[in-house]
């Protein structure tokens, strides 16, 4: 069985962009604001120039080094929590499982990827609120058209977050993450 986008879901993909840096100009110059935004286009994680010019700016070396090894640690994180979501929900990602075919649970997990990226932005800068409404909503109806499965998610979301803590004992990330599992607890399924 192959996996196919539907034309409304490759309409939705550039539209469900979770991040927004809009409220952050009173407090960041708008060359590190455009950092942010290039990292954010290009779907990437922050490089050490980046959190060295935000660490310039906000003297919170802590959450730098949180956010890079976040990012250095990225692929085994998702990792475990894709074991847990495994666990949890058995038999999600077999014939008949909601994240068959195979490309279909690769998608999910490649979110578990990028919810991760977009966190980091958001401890890097302790700005626990770095979501865009718009682009959650756009989200929320992509996840609608390919009927995700959004309690495995929210379920991989906090499992990243337990595992990312249990890994670095940050407890300053976890407003992060929660802001980000909210904002999902209010999708439609």
């Amino acid at each position: 069985m192959a996996f196919q986008l539907s034309d409304r879901a490759k309409e939705l993909i550039p539209k469900a962009r979770i991040v927004s840096f809009a409220g952050w100009s009173g407090q960041y110059p708008p060359e590190l604001i455009a950092r942010f935004q290039a990292a954010d286009d290009a779907g990437r994680y922050l490089e050490d120039a980046d959190l060295e010019a935000i660490a310039a700016q906000n003297g919170n070396t802590t959450a730098i080094q949180t956010a890079q090894q976040l990012r250095d640690t990225a692929n085994d994180l998702v990792s475990q929590a894709r074991e847990q979501v495994l666990q949890q929900f058995p038999g999600i990602a077999e014939s008949g499982g909601k994240l068959y075919p195979p490309a279909r649970a690769e998608a999910c997990w490649r979110d578990f990827w990028h919810f991760l990226r977009c966190v980091t932005y958001g401890i890097a800068t302790g700005q626990a609120e770095f979501t865009s409404p718009e682009g959650l909503h756009y989200m929320n109806l992509l996840y609608q058209e390919l009927k995700v499965p959004l309690a495995a998610m929210i379920y991989g979301l906090n499992a990243l977050k337990q595992v990312s803590i249990e890994q670095y004992g940050e407890l300053a990330m976890a407003p992060c993450f929660n802001h980000l599992i909210e904002k999902l607890e209010q999708f439609e399924p």
